[in-house]
């Protein structure tokens, strides 16, 4: 569970992201399925900090125009976290790391496929945020996250505490995330990559070719799944294994987004 493992680069991964016109000339027959940390927006000290650069929203309405409603964030942040921070806008969205999902941004009508974290494990893990000032404690619902941003020293006895809770609890359905400076807790039986297949079966993404980007451990399930969905995946700040490419920094993936749409926009022209 160490940080090492988690910023890992694969040695046969591209090393660049070829241009945006040759990976999607048609944005009509795109999925456009995008994690939101790391990826979208530049990580910050807190959860909380995290802000929405000027002109992406603009960039992600046009392009969920362009592929008429096929864009989707992918998140383990639930689904009212994600709205809060691009409010007032809402789109299509897999939250909580596959726990609930919305097809219509304009719907308030969500699909749950987990049940929330039990209120005494929850109570368990809330617990070992007091092993060190700076651990900051994120209760999802359906997951607990353990920032230790603040505490990077605390890594190891956060993950050993969590063991223990583990050893102790060895019927319990959770599984432990390795995240960049966070250890998270959630139910077993789904992930980010079950989320997206279930998204893969809704219209409007239905039959349209997947195309991913994520940065994270938690992203690698959606970057397994790519090839059986005919899709592509890129990897932000590291080279993951099985991506077509990688992006160095969301600055990076917030100037390809915008070129998409001009490169769509000259592949229409005779």
């Amino acid at each position: 569970m160490a940080e090492e493992e988690i910023v890992r680069e694969d040695d046969d991964a591209p090393d660049t992201v070829p241009v945006p016109r040759s990976l999607i000339t048609h944005l009509s027959e795109t999925a456009i399925l995008l994690d939101i940390d790391g990826t979208l927006l530049d990580l910050m000290p807190t959860p909380r900090e995290v802000w929405v650069p000027p002109g992406l929203v603009k960039t992600l309405n046009r392009l969920l125009v362009r592929t008429n409603g096929a864009l989707a964030l992918v998140s383990g942040r639930s689904l009212n976290d994600i709205d809060l921070i691009f409010a007032p806008d809402q789109y299509p969205a897999v939250g909580g790391h596959g726990a609930e999902m919305r097809i219509d941004p304009d719907s308030e009508s969500v699909d749950a496929h987990a049940p929330p974290l039990d209120k005494e494990l929850k109570r368990r893990l809330a617990a070992i945020a007091k092993l060190s000032p700076g651990i900051l404690l994120e209760d999802k619902g359906y997951s607990l996250a353990l920032h230790y941003r603040l505490a990077p020293h605390a890594e190891k006895a956060i993950y050993a505490a969590v063991s223990l809770i583990r050893a102790d609890l060895p019927n319990a359905p959770i599984e432990v995330l390795p995240g960049k400076c966070v250890c998270e807790i959630k139910h077993s039986g789904f992930s980010k990559a079950s989320g997206v297949h279930e998204l893969m079966k809704r219209e409007p993404f239905k039959g349209r070719r997947p195309f991913f980007i994520g940065d994270d451990v938690t992203d690698e399930t959606v970057f397994a799944i790519m090839p059986d969905l005919d899709g592509l995946a890129f990897s932000v700040g590291r080279r993951a294994k099985g991506v077509a490419g990688h992006f160095d920094a969301p600055s990076d993936v917030r100037e390809f987004l915008a070129h998409l749409l001009d490169d769509e926009r000259d592949a229409t022209l005779p």
